[in-house]
């Protein structure tokens, strides 16, 4: 079996984090998927998007879409990081079948 599997994640980033702080985050988060010789593939920033119910304290959000080819610890890392970070709202993680 291979190591490396494809994963689309979606996560949700505080609406109010400035360029450069979204930046930095973006690339963190990045850097624990490839940090294992995974690639992300695909980065599709869809902007701050108002939630349909709120979330904490939040009623909106910064979208980020990507895929990424990676191993399970990296993933494991990543949605371990997601729960911690303050400034993630929210990530979901599918196995991608291609």
């Amino acid at each position: 079996m291979d190591k490396y599997r494809k994963y689309e994640i979606m996560y949700i980033l505080l609406p109010t984090l400035d360029d450069e702080a979204r930046k930095a985050e973006i690339s963190k988060l990045h850097g624990i998927l490839e940090a294992g010789g995974g690639k992300v593939t695909d980065v599709k920033e869809q902007g701050e998007k108002q939630f349909a119910y709120q979330i904490g304290k939040n009623t909106k959000g910064y979208y980020v879409v990507i895929k990424t080819t990676t191993d399970l610890a990296s993933l494991e890392e990543f949605k371990r990081i997601a729960k911690l970070d303050q400034n993630v709202i929210r990530s979901l993680v599918i196995c991608d079948k291609e």
